[in-house]
């Protein structure tokens, strides 16, 4: 079932290039977050949305709302991806698509994460998506007109 806006984002556990496993009403408890799904590090189109997000890193800060990079990679090559591109967020793995089948962010048939993009407020309800395989810089801009415009207040 995809999910909305006005929906609760479901909760999941995933390892993190922090060292410890990430959960996100633990981890983001009372806090608004960017969840990105991204198809693979190092690959133009996602190296261009992570270091959009890095260069804009502050701007999201400065309204207390955290980013979080999901793909199916492994937490070694995250880390690899994170320290090349000096990522400030943390990224996770989820290596089996778990999470991403709960989140509708699996391409069909060839079975990796597709470019979809979930801004929660504190409670973790949806309050914008932005789906778009092509326009991985247009997510970012996106999110960035939500979190100003007030959604996760």
């Amino acid at each position: 079932m995809a999910l909305s806006l006005g929906n609760q984002a479901p909760d999941f556990t995933l390892a993190s290039t922090k060292g410890n496993d990430y959960t996100l009403s633990i981890n983001q408890a009372d806090k608004p977050l960017v969840v990105y799904f991204y198809p693979a590090d190092f690959t133009r189109g996602c190296t261009a949305e992570a270091c959009s997000y890095r260069d804009s890193f502050d701007v999201f800060k400065e309204y207390e709302v955290d980013i979080i990079g999901i793909s199916k990679d492994s937490v070694a090559t995250h880390l690899k991806f994170q320290k090349e591109h000096r990522l400030p967020f943390e990224l996770l793995a989820d290596t089996k698509l778990k999470v991403a089948k709960q989140y509708d962010a699996v391409m069909p048939i060839v079975n990796v994460t597709k470019r979809i993009t979930y801004l929660l407020d504190k409670t973790h309800k949806i309050v914008a998506i932005y789906d778009s395989l092509f326009m991985a810089k247009k997510h970012i801009d996106e999110m960035m007109r939500q979190v100003k415009a007030g959604k996760v207040s």
